[in-house]
């Protein structure tokens, strides 16, 4: 019974973000966050980072494999499947909707007005997922000279992500080892 409950919990979480939460994924990450990490304490920061990361870095969508992730953590297979699905059905429906009646009002000025104010507000939403994700992600003050160099490679040479993804890999470990000699907590 305490499963079917966790389910249905994470299915209807995930029809909110979906229905409600404007801006695509990372819109999606700020209210996970709040939920998750400010108000129910299942999830640290850290964590959150950690899935959205792994996320990011797998293919497909970033959300949707941030929701299967965060589902399967919670409730295994069936919770992640329920994130998912939680998360596409009422957007999908919604598309639907609008993709019927879409030629009809995409001249009117008062749509197309409504939209660029929907634009405006999804900004603050998404910069708040970004600024929490940044106080998560910088452990040890070096880390933001990682993440400043990387910056500047990808923005300035033209690095590919791959590379950059394991150069940040290969600085975590070193930073974890030196860390760890100083006597810090490393995990």
């Amino acid at each position: 019974m305490k499963r079917w409950k966790m389910l249905t919990g994470l299915l209807r979480d995930f029809m909110k973000f979906g229905l409600f939460t404007f801006g695509g994924g990372w819109s999606i990450v700020a209210q996970m966050q709040k939920r998750y990490v400010e108000q129910q304490g299942l999830l640290t920061q850290e964590e959150l980072l950690d899935l959205t990361s792994v996320g990011r870095s797998l293919p497909g969508t970033m959300i949707g494999n941030v929701a299967m992730l965060f589902g399967y953590r919670m409730a295994g297979f069936l919770g992640g499947l329920a994130c998912v699905v939680g998360m596409v059905t009422p957007p999908m429906a919604v598309l639907t909707v609008i993709t019927l009646f879409y030629s009809a009002v995409r001249h009117n000025p008062w749509v197309m007005a409504a939209m660029m104010g929907v634009r405006c507000a999804v900004v603050p939403i998404i910069a708040s997922a970004l600024v929490g994700m940044v106080k998560g992600a910088f452990r040890w003050p070096p880390c933001a000279v990682v993440t400043a160099v990387s910056f500047c490679l990808y923005l300035f040479l033209n690095v590919n992500c791959v590379w950059l993804v394991i150069i940040g890999a290969v600085c975590g470990l070193i930073l974890s080892k030196y860390m760890e000699g100083k006597g810090e907590e490393t995990l």
